[in-house]
């Protein structure tokens, strides 16, 4: 049944609504309530009267509990109505839930009640309110999930199952869910839920039959770029628009895709950002997608720089400069993965993996001594112990602790049987250690055990035949 909106009402029942809204701006809640609850008598689909009601409610019992929370007596008689007279379950759900918005088994009823009398979107309010009261019920968020997909509300879906993944980032179930319900929402947006075949939804039939060969369809810059022009306009007047900003954000993320040039990555990067601010940093989607923008805008702006350098930039004035500005972005793209790394710790601290990745990132930062401390436990990981161990030389050496930075190398190199890729980075930075200490003798071993399976790495030929006076 159709959602019952304030123009449906009857003059009766539209006149108590203006009574109900009087009364909530003179905090006069109880009166309030009274009025709401005889509305929905006669309008059980206004679901914006259901949605007021439960804010005044939350408002007047100040979101406590109420002392019969626990009980269940109105969602057992409540359970055998719902089948006979939804309507009855409703009222009776609605007067229990004065006293107890959040209370769980009765909104349980308003969904059952909502659902027998066809009205999925109450459904999904009673679902909703549960876990606005209960933020980590992620069983009744799995519930809702369904609901959403059940009644063609994917959008709300992948959002819901990303606040799942928040939750519990072990629940491989929100994770795939989250996914189908990505691929169900973009094919409802592109219309494909509703064509015959996808060739209906192109106009070039030699181009469907094409992209079919290929096996894939390709949303074009410039059919991006039309949506843009005619979108934009309207966002200009309304940049509180959620909706809005959320489609013009997904457009420059879709170009970008195509693309892969600054404007498409500073124009998603603008709009998310802005939808980012609407919600109040509450989608965690957006939140991820914002993180993996900065990220690429700094991997842009490397890019930009190397090639500069690499097309005889070295040479120029300002080549230091740019030095020194793609050391800085390297450093500020360590920060941001710093960030995630410290959050995946946090949830899994026991995780040595997850420790040594953590002290990887901090190395990169040349955040030394906060790498010390996660790299010695990664060192207890088999699997990361010898690159555990390469890093924290590192460290000691950064820091100046130059007799600790060779027992680590040493330990580490005396653990690798075959000279491959790692070891010889190992004896490489144990070399310069030594030479560091003044130890040219030992140093010069280092550089002679590579020298000797491997003449091109780095400069150790130089080194070694220097030695010889060559």
């Amino acid at each position: 049944m159709p959602i019952t909106t304030e123009k449906d009402l009857s003059e009766n029942s539209r006149k108590l609504w203006l009574k109900a809204k009087h009364a909530v701006e003179l905090r006069n809640y109880g009166y309030a309530i009274s009025l709401i609850q005889n509305i929905l008598k006669e309008a059980p689909g206004f679901l914006g009267a259901r949605k007021d009601l439960r804010k005044v409610e939350i408002i007047a019992t100040k979101g406590k509990k109420s002392f019969l929370s626990g009980l269940s007596t109105a969602s057992l008689k409540g359970a055998g109505m719902v089948k006979k007279d939804p309507n009855a379950a409703l009222e009776l759900a609605e007067k229990s839930l004065e006293s107890d918005p959040y209370n769980v088994p009765i909104n349980h009823l308003l969904k059952d009640a909502a659902k027998a009398a066809g009205y999925p979107e109450i459904a999904a309010f009673a679902l909703e309110t549960i876990i606005e009261g209960n933020p980590t019920d992620t069983k009744t968020m799995h519930e809702l999930g369904e609901h959403y997909i059940a009644t063609g509300r994917p959008d709300d879906a992948v959002a819901l199952y990303g606040k799942i993944v928040e939750i519990n980032p072990a629940d491989l179930k929100a994770v795939k869910l989250s996914k189908d319900a990505a691929a169900t929402a973009s094919m409802k947006k592109g219309g494909w839920d509703t064509a015959q075949s996808y060739r209906d939804l192109m106009k070039n039939k030699d181009e469907a039959i094409s992209l079919e060969q290929k096996g894939r369809v390709v949303k074009s810059v410039d059919m991006i770029d039309e949506q843009l022009a005619e979108l934009t306009p309207q966002w200009e007047t309304a940049q509180d628009n959620v909706d809005l900003t959320r489609r013009i954000a997904k457009l420059w993320e879709d170009r970008l895709e195509q693309q892969q040039d600054r404007e498409s990555l500073d124009g998603a990067y603008y709009y998310y950002h802005h939808l980012n601010e609407l919600a109040g940093g509450s989608d965690p989607a957006v939140v991820r997608k914002l993180s993996n923008m900065d990220l690429q805008r700094i991997d842009q702006r490397v890019k930009e720089i190397q090639d500069w350098l690499d097309q005889g930039g070295e040479h120029h004035d300002e080549a230091d400069a740019h030095r020194d500005e793609l050391e800085g972005l390297k450093v500020q793209k360590a920060g941001l993965l710093i960030t995630d790394a410290r959050k995946r710790v946090e949830r899994n601290p026991t995780d040595l993996q997850l420790r040594f990745e953590l002290g990887e990132q901090l190395v990169r930062a040349h955040q030394f001594t906060e790498a010390i401390q996660e790299l010695q436990k990664a060192r207890q990981n088999p699997n990361a112990r010898l690159k555990a161990m390469n890093l924290l030389g590192q460290c000691y050496t950064a820091k100046g602790m130059l007799d600790l930075a060779v027992k680590q190398f040493q330990e580490a190199a005396s653990e690798i049987l075959a000279m491959d890729a790692t070891k010889k980075e190992i004896l490489y930075s144990l070399g310069l250690v030594f030479e560091k200490m003044g130890k040219k003798d030992d140093s010069l071993k280092c550089m002679k055990d590579i020298y000797e399976v491997d003449y091109t790495y780095r400069d150790v030929a130089q080194r070694v035949e220097q030695s010889y006076g060559s």
